[in-house]
């Protein structure tokens, strides 16, 4: 039992998870880039570090190899010359020196290996680096579109408002007219009354009018 729910809590965890790195991808990349982008700083860093220690190991080796050689000829000269204790001392020296460039000629070597290989790293963070951009502003994109899409389906799919709009329509179109209503009603009272009888046998001759018509009118304003 203790197993299962072990299983279940770590598969409940493991969906949480990916719901909030679906919530917030976008804030994780930008999280990522920065954390990057900071290792790539601190590479570039070492990386000016170790430069400038081979270029000063390189200066100094350099400056020994041209010790060397002017030691050497000094020597030679103190031979030419019969001073062998001179040249016994400049011999010692030249030893010396000759052991100190050899291990000064390895720390540059080290140091160039070292150089190269931490450059090759840095160039490389760099171009991941610029491809995580533009994969980011990609992903907004993408981002702010499902983000649109999301909200046309939420207005299409909540048909609420429209269904009340055609009700609201409908009742308002299939009102009754309350002046035809009116006129129904004065014709009924009419009939009840007999009154549109008269009008009705009137318009037939039947007795003199009830109204005055437009015919009588016209006829009226011939005659004037």
């Amino acid at each position: 039992m203790f197993e299962i729910l072990r299983t279940l809590t770590i598969g409940a965890n493991a969906r949480a998870e990916d719901r909030l790195k679906d919530a917030f991808a976008i804030e994780l990349i930008d999280q990522k880039i920065r954390d990057s982008e900071a290792q790539l700083k601190a590479a570039k860093g070492t990386l000016a570090s170790l430069v400038q220690r081979q270029r000063s190991e390189a200066r100094l080796l350099e400056a020994l190899t041209t010790r060397i050689r002017t030691m050497t000829n000094r020597a030679s000269e103190a031979i030419a010359a019969g001073r062998d204790d001179m040249a016994l001392q400049a011999a010692e020296a030249i030893a010396t020196m000759e052991n100190e460039a050899r291990l000064r000629h390895g720390t540059v070597d080290r140091l160039e290996e070292k150089v190269t290989r931490l450059r090759s790293s840095v160039e490389a963070a760099h171009r991941r680096l610029i491809d995580l951009k533009q994969g980011a502003v990609t992903a907004r994109a993408i981002k702010r579109e499902q983000l649109m899409q999301g909200r046309l389906r939420t207005t299409i799919a909540n048909t609420a408002a429209a269904d009340e709009a055609e009700e609201l329509i409908a009742r308002v179109v299939g009102r009754d007219d309350p002046f035809e209503q009116s006129q129904i009603l004065a014709g009924i009272e009419a009939d009840l009354n007999h009154s549109s009888l008269d009008d009705r046998m009137a318009a037939e001759g039947f007795g003199p009018a009830s109204k005055v018509t437009a015919s009588q009118v016209l006829a009226r304003l011939k005659k004037t």
